[in-house]
Order: C-alpha cells, then sequence, then structure tokens
C-alpha cells in the first residue's frame, strides 16, 4: 500500500510517500481502506517531534469503507468512519491506502456525504462534543465561551453549543472573521487580545457558567477569571503554544468552585472512559448533511500534497477543517 511517511521529525518536507506492507488484522481491529482522512494539529505536534511518539504514519482519523472485519460485525465495504484507537502513537495511522484500527474506534455511518465532507468531522465534533456535553456538562440556557472560535474544533464547539440551546460567546483574534463566527451561531463575538475576562463580565457580572479552552496555557488564567463559581473550564487545545503555564498556583490562581478540566482526544477517545459510542457520530455527521452543522472542509488535497497541507497548518493558514482525498 501507499503511505505517507514522517522520514524523520521536522517540518512539513519530512512527510514523503513510500510502499509499505499492508497492515495486518488482527482480532479486535478492523481493517479500513482509507478513502479520506482529516489533518489535526496532532499531526504536527507528532510530526515534528512535540510529541515524539516514533510512529512512522501519522494520522488519527479516516473515512472510508470496511476491507475486513474478524469479529464479522461489520460487512465488508460498509461505509465508517475511525478515530484516534492508538493511530500515530502505537500504531501506524491513517496517512495510508490502509489503516488497522480498534473495533471500539471505528462507527458504521450511513450518509450521501462524499468522502471528503465525511472525514472532515469525526476527529472535531467528537472532541467539541465529549468537551461540551461530559466536561463541561452544558445545559440549554448556560453561557459558553469557545476561545479560539475559529480553529476546527472551536467551529465544531460553535455549532454544537448553539444546536444545544446555550448562548455562545465566540472570540477571535482576527476582526475579520467575526462574521464567520455569527453565521456559525456565535450570540455575541470578542476580539480575543489575551485579556477577556473583563469584557465577559462587562456583560455577564457575575460571570459565565464555562469556557472551552482552546488558545491554552498563555491564557488559562484569563479564562478562569470569567467563570462563576461551580462553573468550568475545559482546555482541549494550545493555538497559544505549548509552554506550561508558569508560576501556576493553584490555591491563587484557580477561583473557588470553578472546576478545571482537560480532554486530550488525541491520547483517550475512544478508550473505556470515553467510548465512541458515547458521542452520536450518526446524528452529528446527519445534521452536517442538512446543513445544521457547517461542517464542510476548507480545502480538500490529493495525497501527493501532503507537504502543502502541512505548510498551510503550520503557517496558520488553514481557515478550517483540511481533508485529503485518496483516488
Amino acid at each position: 500500500m501507499r503511505a505517507i511517511v514522517v522520514t524523520e521529525h521536522g517540518g512539513p518536507e519530512v512527510l514523503r510517500i513510500q510502499e509499505l506492507a499492508d497492515p495486518e488484522v488482527n482480532q479486535g481491529d478492523v481493517l479500513i481502506r482509507v478513502k479520506a482522512f482529516g489533518l489535526n494539529h496532532a499531526d504536527t505536534y507528532m510530526r515534528s517531534g512535540i510529541w515524539p511518539f516514533g510512529i512512522p504514519v501519522l494520522g488519527i482519523e479516516a473515512a472510508g469503507t470496511v476491507e475486513a472485519d474478524p469479529s464479522g460485525r461489520l460487512e465488508p465495504g460498509a461505509a465508517v468512519v475511525a478515530v484516534v484507537g492508538g493511530m500515530a502513537r502505537t500504531r501506524n495511522g491513517s496517512y495510508a491506502e490502509l489503516v488497522s484500527v480498534p473495533a471500539a474506534n471505528v462507527v458504521p455511518i450511513e450518509t450521501s456525504l462524499s468522502w471528503p465532507e465525511l472525514a472532515a468531522i469525526p476527529e472535531v465534533y467528537a472532541t467539541a462534543w465529549t468537551a461540551l456535553h461530559s466536561n463541561l456538562a452544558l445545559q440549554s440556557g448556560q453561557s459558553v465561551l469557545i476561545r479560539g472560535a475559529t480553529s476546527t474544533v472551536g467551529q465544531a464547539a460553535v455549532n454544537i453549543a448553539r444546536d444545544l440551546g446555550a448562548h455562545v460567546i465566540a472570540t477571535t483574534r482576527n476582526p475579520a472573521r467575526e462574521p464567520q463566527l455569527y453565521e456559525l451561531g456565535a450570540h455575541e463575538v470578542l476580539i480575543d487580545d489575551g485579556e477577556l475576562a473583563g469584557k465577559v463580565r462587562a456583560t455577564h457580572p457575575d460571570g459565565i457558567d464555562a469556557v472551552l479552552e482552546l488558545v491554552g496555557n498563555s491564557v488559562l488564567r484569563d479564562s478562569l477569571k470569567a467563570v462563576r463559581p461551580t462553573g468550568g473550564v475545559c482546555l482541549v487545545g494550545f493555538l497559544g503554544g505549548l509552554e506550561p503555564i508558569a508560576d501556576f498556583d493553584p490555591l491563587m490562581d484557580l477561583p473557588s468552585g470553578v472546576r478545571l478540566t482537560t480532554f486530550a482526544s488525541a491520547f483517550v477517545l475512544g478508550d473505556e472512559h470515553f467510548p465512541t459510542t458515547d458521542v452520536p457520530l450518526q446524528e452529528i455527521v446527519d445534521k452536517a448533511s442538512r446543513g445544521v452543522f457547517q461542517a464542510k472542509p476548507a480545502r480538500v488535497f490529493k495525497f501527493d500534497q501532503i507537504v502543502d497541507a502541512h505548510q498551510l497548518i503550520d503557517a496558520g493558514k488553514a481557515d478550517g477543517k483540511l481533508v485529503v482525498e485518496i483516488a
């Protein structure tokens, strides 16, 4: 099979197409013929060596058809999506024509969406859905700040939170992106200059119910100040960099009664604590096909354009979900 291989840790140029042996399919796994796969920031962290797992084939999600399922649960040719399950960490990932994935991380899907449209959904929507519903336990009528809302997970979160009936406050550093966030469903849009807590409390003096934090460590202290007691912050992304928080003191920096959680989807989604069965992926796909969720990829690349795609992500110019289609 053809696969995109990390030849060494580094920039996008280290990604090369090579011929590899087809993956073995063991009991408990499903072998998938990949039709398209989404790109994620986690891929760039692994490629560059920031997360040095040492697995040569990247990719933590895919859409395709079942090639083989030793259990007999899924028929050959069935349309499926796969997400995480050790891909790119403990086994080769989805940047390939074939990928073997734990059966618990493979979900059958019925849809009229194209393969690239379907591949744009699994990781970002499963991440946003889990963080909002499980970690933050967001309810209809509550308020949520989605910090880093123009990111792929952020856009999915705006869709999901609005559909849930929450009051959605979305942020961006670029005023030109405001209309997009309103179109996605935000009720308020704030320009993020690094200090949002005061702006939030100007219109929500008692604080808001929840923050989905995608910018990360660089602004976490500020996000915590925006939340009311008994509210919560869920740290999901690191758009502002992976540097740790200097001199973080929980007693002084964590407001009393405010819950701080994390959700590292690339590591845990699909395990026994965060099973894929908890995420209504078929319902999410159905809403995307009806236009309730605006989940279409920003750009679709060919297999041999992977370096170009990674260069866009590294430059911060993706402007949405990037997908690679395998012809």
